[in-house]
């Protein structure tokens, strides 16, 4: 089905009446008018997993589906959001808010800035987002320790060098690669991970939890360091 085919017409429409169907499942469905944002966390965790299993494995039949299905988180979040009596909001505020950020965080694109590299695009976006948490007083504000551990891992070694921590990491790093002990594609490094993994097992640990263990350690020694 190509844009603006179909009962929802034009991409436009489409998306707007999405909107209206999610109001009126809220209205009229049991299941859904119990639910709150807590308890659609594991239904956005599923969704987001099934949504990289179809950019990974899937058909564009699938992506095109899966994305669908997380949008449909986010107009359900948005629907709970906008009943809310205290601090309601809606799926406009939030794409307003959005456009906003992305518009500060594209100056070269929007605001006369030059980026001829990925790595200045970098530069300018890291700077722009900056200047938005000023209030921020650690490098780990605003990290989701919800991540998988080897997300969070990335995640961490990224902020431990903005802090100049990590270097015996950085250094066992380069100790592997003069033997010949590092990975040198994707492929060898998953090989590498399963293999880690599978010794954990044999062993009786819980590899999951050695990681997030090991990550809390460095994000001590990364508040250490801003101390």
């Amino acid at each position: 089905m190509t844009s603006g085919s179909g009962a929802g017409g034009s991409g436009e429409g489409a998306l707007s009446q999405a909107v209206e169907t999610m109001r009126a499942v809220r209205d009229r469905c049991v299941w859904t008018q119990a639910i709150d944002h807590r308890a659609l966390v594991p239904y956005l965790i599923e969704e987001s997993h099934e949504l990289v299993d179809a950019i990974e494995n899937g058909s564009r039949a699938d992506l095109r589906e899966e994305l669908g299905d997380l949008l449909w988180q986010v107009l359900f979040h948005t629907e709970i959001a906008s009943r809310d009596g205290e601090d309601p909001f809606t799926i406009d505020d939030v794409a307003e808010a959005l456009v906003e950020k992305m518009v500060r965080r594209h100056p070269h694109v929007f605001a006369g800035e030059t980026a001829e590299t990925p790595e200045r695009v970098l530069e300018l976006w890291n700077a722009a987002k900056a200047a938005e948490k000023r209030q921020r007083a650690s490098v780990l504000d605003g990290v989701a320790r919800s991540m998988p551990s080897l997300a969070l891992a990335q995640k961490l070694l990224g902020k431990a060098g903005q802090v100049g921590v990590g270097g015996e990491i950085a250094l066992a790093v380069h100790d592997a690669e003069e033997v010949g002990a590092v990975p040198e594609t994707e492929e060898e490094l998953g090989d590498l991970l399963l293999t880690l993994t599978a010794a954990a097992r044999a062993k009786g640990w819980d590899a999951e939890r050695a990681l997030r263990e090991r990550l809390r350690e460095l994000e001590a020694d990364i508040r250490d360091a801003e101390a």
